[in-house]
Formats: C-alpha cells, structure tokens, sequence
C-alpha cells in the first residue's frame, strides 16, 4: 500500500507528525501536486506550495487561520494558486532566495526568503529549512520533527525511486550530493519523505537505492 496516498481530487489525508502538529496532504491540479497544510494544535497553520485549484486549497484551509504560504520552487505548477491564497488569507510568503525573482516574475508575489541552514518558526511549528541545489536553483526541503518519525517535505527535490529532474549532469551532481549529505546522512530510516507529486516514501526505503541513481545519472 502506497504511503500516504491522495488521489487527485479525492480528500485530504491527515498525517500526525507529533502530539501537537498534522500535516494535512491534497493533490490540486492535472499533474496530482501535493499541497500541504501543517497545523499546530494552537497558533496559525502554515500552507506548502498554493500549487493549484485555489477554491480547494480554501476549503481545506477552512477556518484555520494561515500565516505563511511557503513555496518549495519556482515551477509554474507548484505556484498557480499562489497569489490567490495570499490574497485570501493575508499569508505571509516564503520561498528559497535563489527562486524568489522567478516567482514574483510569474505570480506577482513578493516572497519573504529563506535557504540552506535557515530555522523558520511561525508560533509552535519549527522547520529546518535544507537548500537542495539541482532542479532548480532555489529549491527548498522542510524538515518537522516529529514523535515516532521526523518528516521532511522534499518539493521536486526527492521522490520514492530517485531525485527530481534536471537539466543536466552538473545539476544531477549537484542534487545528488545535496540529497546524499543534507538528507539521507543526519537523517534516520524512519524519516517520512513527503515529495511535490505523488506518495510518500521513507529515508529508509530508499537509502538502499542511493548507487543506483548515482550510476544511472537520474
């Protein structure tokens, strides 16, 4: 059974990060990207990548209040909704600096930054922000601790079965070795990886695939 499967269209999966914290999983859009809701049990929710379908991202947000709109990447299709949502909710927005230029290209939307290293809070919900240099230049991965398992939510950064797309072998080395040093060496084989599109998988399932994507080149 996939992990934490979400069919597109069909309603959210509720996923219990800690005693106090859910990340809450939609698929918006025609090529089933995940949306993510993080909502402390006190304090203002946090939205990851508005990618579409703005009317659904509301109903999921409901009558939570939201602070933050943090966007993984530049790609159009984790993006569509984003003006929209800040419009609605006065989120504050957040994306990785090297995309922030790209994005309000595109969306009209003027991103507050963060990148590699970086804690962002917002109330109760810590995240440790991790720079993922590779298919895109700004990429972001967001790291919750969690009770049993951490969980990190990767963008197009990580998927089950090998890393996101790039353009070209220096940027599938580059994000080789930024999932290899930043992911899956500080991370246990419990860690959730919670990627842009599609299930969930864990650090430990694919640790064992790690030369494998090395020699193929993808």
């Amino acid at each position: 059974m996939p992990l934490y499967h979400v069919d597109p269209g069909s309603e959210a999966a509720l996923v219990r990060v800690n005693d106090d914290v859910d990340l809450i999983k939609i698929s918006v859009g025609t090529v089933d990207n995940n949306a993510y809701l993080i909502h402390p049990g006190a304090g203002p929710a946090i939205l990851v990548d508005a990618a579409a379908e703005p009317s659904r991202l509301k109903a999921l947000i409901g009558n939570y209040e939201v602070g933050a709109v943090i966007t993984t990447h530049r790609h159009q299709d984790h993006t569509g909704a984003l003006a929209d949502i800040i419009n609605m909710t006065g989120a504050q927005p957040w994306c990785g600096e090297p995309d922030a230029e790209a994005i309000e290209a595109t969306t009209g939307v003027t991103c507050s930054t963060v990148w590699d290293g970086d804690l962002f809070r917002l109330g109760d919900v810590k995240l440790d922000v991790i720079g993922l240099v590779g298919h895109t230049r700004g990429s972001i991965a967001l790291r919750l601790q969690g009770n049993p398992s951490d969980h990190v939510l990767t963008g197009d950064s990580l998927f089950p079965g090998g890393v996101g797309k790039t353009s070209g072998s220096r940027e599938f080395e580059s994000l080789y070795t930024d999932i290899c040093m930043k992911i899956f060496a500080p991370m246990s084989d419990t860690t959730v990886i919670h990627p842009g599109h599609g299930d969930a998988t864990t650090v430990g399932e694919e640790r064992p695939n790690l030369p494998l994507w090395r020699a193929r080149g993808w």
